[in-house]
């Protein structure tokens, strides 16, 4: 009986080394799992890089409709004119031209001086 017993412990030690030497195995390295290196051995594939515009029949179809609508009407088809700001049809007063609203009629505040710059931080460590 302990002999059945010690042939049957081998028998499934030898399977269980068998699979384990066909399956592969992984290493733990700096605690990664790693697979074996046996992806070293295939070639490697190309891949082409991706365009700028992934659906290149779309941009075409704008383009296209645009330089249509462009070629029949040559006014519509340009740039968009700039916001008008809401409220009252008078032009905005320029950059530093806006009168005090303490004082009717008074001149415009001296525009104000930048703060003066940082002094440069040494690099860390040193």
């Amino acid at each position: 009986m302990v002999t059945t017993r010690r042939w049957q412990c081998l028998g499934m030690a030898g399977i269980g080394l068998a699979l384990a030497g066909v399956t592969g195995c992984q290493t733990n390295v700096a605690g990664m799992t790693l697979p074996t290196g046996h992806y070293l051995e295939h070639r490697p594939q190309y891949f082409p890089p991706d365009p700028d515009f992934p659906l290149q029949r779309e941009l075409n179809t704008q383009l296209t409709q645009h330089a249509a609508a462009a070629a029949a009407a040559p006014g519509i088809a340009g740039p968009l004119p700039p916001p008008v700001a809401p409220g009252a049809g008078a032009p905005l007063p320029a950059a530093g031209n806006i009168p005090s609203a303490s004082t009717p009629g008074a001149a415009p505040p001296a525009p104000a001086t930048p703060p003066p710059a940082a002094p440069p931080v040494p690099p860390p460590g040193r």
